[in-house]
């Protein structure tokens, strides 16, 4: 059976979107035999090479057509798409069409393995590039095949920046195949949002998109069916249908898949409605504030860092009780009194300025924990927003409440198509499996990786790390080599700044507090001595392209300072280097001090560790005790993604039970 995308019945094009249904017992047996997909990939490996080879063959005959001759034949092969549908020769003729095309618009011509990540995305699969591999470029593979035989496309990627990027860099393409396109990003108004969303191809963001998608359910509300919709247009009420943003979920392409569906499907995503707090609301949030400032830990409540969460003890209920006997109304009901309080504590001891907040132009503005980059039209609901503004000292903003709710596990599973691309989903590819039924596809790099990795090196404390972390960066710079270190928040970026300034070495930022600057400072991380200290995943996604004396120097050198909560993370950071076949290398310092480890007990593991005196022993087990618990780390994470999964199955269950939905 074909993974291809196809062209919607005409009855459908109202609304086109997949509707969600639970999962039968064939179908879970099935999944769970099949769990990695791996039984697919010897087939479909032999049947990309072989469409690689037509790819090659009708690349020979069009390098010898002149542009209009080109045209010509482009008009041709997109009515015999629209016609037939993708088949093989099919979609070998057409990818040798893009790719020609390509090469003549923009002077680059779609390597081989860009070709075979190209075919494996029209499968409907993800395709593991290695970092640097071009899929800027890959993407106008399947987009622009799918387009020219009627299927609609959204690219989506993590970042505003990188939207607007790849749909400048390559509308040339798509406008010499005859194909519209559009880029949605923050600050665009309602009809200008519109407008791209008609266009063939739409280059958006994950949150922008899915946003949208509710901004339109709200819409609808009770006509979400297209016969209610068609029913509309026949009574001439057509005032619904221009309100609407989307014009379904035909076929999705995600950049840096697996951080848009895996680590950020544990968010739902939220719209809320504001209404200005009354002197009331205000009251009881200050008082709130205020009690949990009073609390103490163990014996007020119990604070678990590793869960982050935070429990009343009933000792801390009684003396809720006491202090708010005269409280006023609100105060006199158990729950009401304790699940402010709860949010009080959260903002208090869960929530951390500079590394999941940060304050700007005395607003506070959340720090997306995926991407290190600001949310400015974000803000966590329900009164906890307000909470920590009054422990910040900002003025308060209008409390919100929930409008629509969505978990991007449902939306993309929406789509009838999707397909990836990531550098790093070999270690979740159960998962992608199993929740969105894509299989992964690992790619061949155009050239050898000449990446030089020396091992991790582990420290006590973290005034050694970060001691190590200047010596090696002073090293670096001093043999002209431009270095990259990967810090874990805008806090930990801020403290090496500064001990970088006292050594004298000059270096730039790149965080959530000046991501506005992205771009120039990516654009230099590559020259000779140049030191770029960057949060998490920030610039991920933007090539640093190195100045000719640095590759003879030996590259850009990247330095991981702590280990992530996903080591697909710490592997994203090491593809920073040695990026098609250029030279590069890659150390890891970390320390038995780092956040990773905050709050988890090792049960004597700690009393043996200070028992050992040998060294090399020593680090051996802090280097072990770290790698332990970031797979514990993991694993809580896929746990919380799997029962978020499990209850939009029930969820889907209930709705096809009562026929809603």
């Amino acid at each position: 059976m074909s993974r291809r995308p196809t062209r919607r019945p005409a009855s459908t094009l109202l609304r086109p979107e997949q509707k969600v249904k639970p999962a039968g017992m064939l179908e879970r047996l099935y999944h769970g035999a099949k769990r990695q997909g791996s039984w697919l990939l010897p087939s479909r490996a032999f049947i990309h090479r072989r469409l690689l080879g037509g790819i090659h063959r009708h690349g020979e005959l069009f390098s010898g057509m002149s542009d209009s001759e080109l045209q010509d034949a482009r008009k041709v092969l997109q009515t015999k798409l629209h016609r037939e549908g993708l088949t093989d020769a099919l979609l070998s003729e057409t990818f040798a069409l893009i790719r020609e095309t390509a090469g003549r618009s923009l002077g680059m011509y779609h390597f081989d393995a860009q070709l075979l990540a190209g075919l494996a995305l029209i499968e409907g699969c993800v395709a593991e590039m290695q970092t640097g591999e071009g899929k800027t470029l890959t993407a106008t593979l399947p987009a622009a095949a799918a387009t020219l035989a009627g299927i609609p496309v959204h690219v989506i990627t993590v970042n505003d920046y990188l939207a607007r990027r790849d749909a400048e860099l390559m509308l040339p393409v798509y406008q010499a195949l005859g194909l519209s396109v559009g880029c949605v990003v923050q600050g665009l108004s309602q009809e200008e949002k519109k407008k791209a969303y008609a266009c063939d191809i739409v280059y958006c963001t994950n949150k922008d998109v899915v946003f949208d998608y509710l901004r339109d359910q709200l819409v609808l509300k009770d006509n979400q069916s297209p016969l209610h919709l068609h029913g509309g247009r026949l009574k001439g009420k057509a005032s619904i249908d221009e309100s609407l943003l989307l014009r379904g979920l035909h076929f999705a392409i995600v950049d840096e898949a697996d951080s848009v569906l895996l680590d950020e499907a544990r968010s739902p995503l939220v719209i809320s409605g504001g209404k200005g707090a009354s002197p009331e609301q205000q009251q009881v949030l200050s008082k709130a504030m205020a009690l949990a400032s009073e609390m103490v830990v163990d014996r007020d409540f119990k604070l678990d860092l590793k869960q982050r969460s935070v429990q009343l003890r009933p000792e801390g209920e009684t003396w809720l009780k006491e202090q708010t006997r005269h409280a006023g109304s609100y105060w006199s009901g158990k729950v009401r009194r304790e699940d402010i309080i709860h949010k009080a504590l959260t903002a208090r001891c869960l929530l951390e300025k500079d590394h999941h907040y940060l304050v700007r132009d005395g607003k506070v503005q959340i720090i997306d924990e995926h991407t290190g980059r600001i949310m400015a039209d974000r803000s966590w609901e329900q009164g906890l927003h307000q909470l920590v503004e009054i422990k910040e000292g900002c003025e308060l903003t209008a409390v919100r409440d929930t409008l629509a709710r969505m978990t991007y596990q449902r939306f993309f599973r929406q789509y009838h198509h999707l397909a990836g691309m990531t550098g790093t989903a070999h270690e979740v590819s159960g998962e992608l499996w199993s929740v969105y039924g894509l299989p992964v596809i690992p790619i061949p790099t155009h050239r050898p990786s000449r990446r030089c990795y020396s091992g991790p090196r582990y420290f006590p404390t973290l005034n050694e790390k970060w001691q190590a972390v200047v010596v090696s960066i002073r090293r670096m710079h001093d043999l002209g080599r431009p270095v990259l270190v990967g810090v874990a928040s805008v806090a930990v970026a801020e403290q090496l700044s500064e001990l970088l300034r006292q050594e004298g070495l000059d270096h730039q930022v790149l965080s959530a507090v000046n991501d506005q600057h992205e771009a120039d400072i990516v654009a230099q991380a590559g020259l000779p001595g140049q030191i770029t200290v960057a949060t998490q995943m920030a610039g991920r996604g933007t090539d640093i392209k190195l100045a000719p004396v640095v590759e003879e120097a030996g590259g850009l050198h990247v330095i991981l300072t702590e280990y992530h909560d996903a080591s697909r993370i710490d592997r994203q950071l090491a593809g920073r280097c040695a990026r098609q076949g250029d030279p590069g290398s890659f150390e890891v310092l970390v320390s038995g001090e780092d956040s990773l480890l905050e709050g988890k007990a090792f049960m004597g593991l700690e009393a043996l560790m200070s028992s050992v005196t040998s060294s090399p022993l020593s680090g051996r087990l802090g280097l072990a005790r770290l790698k332990w618990t970031q797979k514990q780390v993991e694993r809580r994470h896929a746990s919380i993604r799997r029962q978020l999964f499990q209850s939009d199955e029930k969820q889907d269950e209930r709705l096809s039970f009562t026929g809603s939905g």
